[in-house]
């Protein structure tokens, strides 16, 4: 008896090591193998950590120092280890997150089709499970419920809606506009603009999706600023399955964290559920929009599967509301701002357009409607400083993309600033900043359907695109009424990768009062 128990240890021991092996060696060794038969080289596997570990030195060296002009070539500067790679191995090469192979592709043809999803394999993925407790909703879900949660979702990003939250939008810029007219009494003061857009951002967000302010969201906005650095540090190292669930500081303080933002969450929501089912005021904001929504799918159909969604459903609705409504507009006028001040001639281009629409009056829909110079300089700015520098998807069965064999399990990586900067596609001015690339509309701007997809493409395009822009337009309207502006001589570019792209020593900008 006690030796068949020895032999089953032994056995079960054997096995477990045989399969810990074949996760950090074997497969991976194996998979590497399979991509250079196909042609697909890329910098080898190493054990446990793949590549992260020299992407993150390659990463650090190259924002050590700050860049030595005024350039917009910045993609050596955010992806340095993936810039390397290209130049070495070609648009299609490999890339270790830890034991999982990932292949970066610089093709636009490729990269429509795994947006478009042509063969029904390429979902989203959530590769660091710290990201789950951060944020999911729509961009972290697949098939069946995300089609359920996007029909739900999509009317409260309706055109006609979008209108009603202009007040909201107009409200938190002209309160920016009358606090920087105050610092600039004598005519001119200076101020980093990205607490200031930060702060316009969380406003506009809490009033429009929240129907509160900044004061009111302060907190959902400080707690998940502080998941956003738990996250990122995350990055640092190659994943371990199962140390998301074990009981260390940080993991501890995610969770606390996520709990708080999920109270908060489901308070907002039950009373909105209350005020619409007693046939009350109801707010135009994106939640009540969103519960309306989701209770007339319930009402219409009470089968659970194809129902509506549920409060838990619906919170991490909010998570991605609060999250993306802030952070990527935020960084959008940031970059817009640094722009304009290093390129006086476009800021004055628009200037003029703005006044011409406007005058002095307040922004309204059918006006900015019709701006086309704004519009195209937003373009540019999401161009050549993307809010994200990759979209990652992942197959969930063995398929085919053009040529290459793509096994289950792989991830593939969609380099969003790598191919905003290709000048294959953008011609030989690439790196600079000309918006009169965009007076042809976004779809004339370059060769290839998918080479700018700063909001994705295909079925899965942000459902905030509208949203994001109408929010942006109306700030920077407002700002080219009332404001002149240049780079402050203290202003160091350097821009670097903080989740989303941002500057890394703030964007100091000198304001002149008109």
């Amino acid at each position: 008896m006690v030796d068949l128990i020895g032999v089953l240890c032994a056995g079960a021991l054997i096995l477990w090591a045989w399969k810990v092996f074949d996760w950090v060696w074997w497969k991976p060794k194996r998979l590497e193998r399979y991509f250079r038969e196909q042609g697909i080289e890329g910098p080898s596997y190493k054990l446990i950590h793949g590549n992260i570990k020299e992407d993150a030195v390659a990463s650090m060296e190259a924002i050590a120092k700050p860049m030595k002009s005024f350039s917009h070539a910045i993609a050596p500067r955010i992806c340095p280890f993936l810039h390397q790679s290209v130049d070495k191995y070609g648009k299609l090469s490999l890339f270790w997150a830890g034991g999982t192979p990932r292949l970066n592709i610089m093709d636009a043809d490729l990269v429509r089709d795994v947006l478009t999803n042509k063969s029904g394999h390429f979902i989203t993925v959530t590769a660091n499970p710290y990201e789950k407790v951060f944020v999911t909703g729509l961009v972290g879900l697949n098939g069946g419920k995300w089609a359920k949660h996007r029909k739900i979702v999509n009317p409260a990003f309706h055109l006609e809606k979008l209108k009603l939250m202009l007040p909201a939008f107009r409200s938190s810029s002209e309160e920016l506009v009358n606090n920087w007219k105050k610092l600039g009494l004598e005519g001119s003061f200076e101020m980093d603009v990205v607490p200031a857009f930060e702060r316009l951002t969380s406003d506009a967000i809490s009033k429009t999706a929240f129907g509160s302010n900044y004061d009111q969201g302060k907190q959902l906005f400080e707690f998940q600023a502080e998941q956003l650095q738990i996250v990122f540090q995350s990055y640092e190292s190659a994943y371990i399955p199962g140390a998301r669930y074990l009981p260390t500081k940080a993991n501890k303080r995610l969770n606390y964290l996520d709990e708080e933002i999920r109270i908060i969450l489901r308070e907002m929501i039950k009373k909105r559920e209350e005020a619409i089912k007693l046939g009350g005021v109801r707010n135009q904001d994106l939640l009540s929009l969103l519960v309306e929504s989701n209770l007339r799918e319930s009402q219409e159909n009470t089968n659970m599967k194809n129902g509506g969604m549920s409060v838990d459903d619906i919170v991490e609705e909010c998570k991605v509301f609060y999250f993306a409504g802030r952070e990527t507009t935020s960084d959008l006028l940031i970059w817009t701002l640094v722009l304009l001040s290093m390129h006086q001639e476009w800021q004055e281009r628009a200037r003029e357009e703005v006044l011409q629409a406007f005058g002095t009056n307040k922004p309204d829909f059918d006006g900015l409607n019709h701006l086309k110079i704004v519009p195209m300089i937003l373009y540019e700015v999401l161009r050549l400083y993307p809010p994200f520098s990759m979209l990652i998807r992942h197959t969930d069965k063995a398929t085919k993309l053009g040529e290459i064999n793509l096994p289950q399990g792989v991830l593939v990586g969609l380099p969003v600033l790598s191919l905003h900067h290709d000048r294959e596609i953008w011609g030989e001015d690439v790196d600079e900043f000309n918006p009169a690339r965009f007076s042809g509309g976004v779809a004339n701007a370059a060769k290839g359907k998918a080479s700018f997809f700063t909001f994705g493409w295909g079925p899965r395009i942000c459902i905030g695109q509208q949203f994001a822009l109408l929010e942006a337009k109306i700030a920077v309207t407002m700002i080219l009424q009332h404001f002149s502006f240049e780079l402050s001589p203290t202003y160091v570019h350097s821009p670097y990768s903080l989740v989303t792209i941002q500057p890394q020593f703030g964007a100091p900008i000198v304001f002149h009062n008109l």
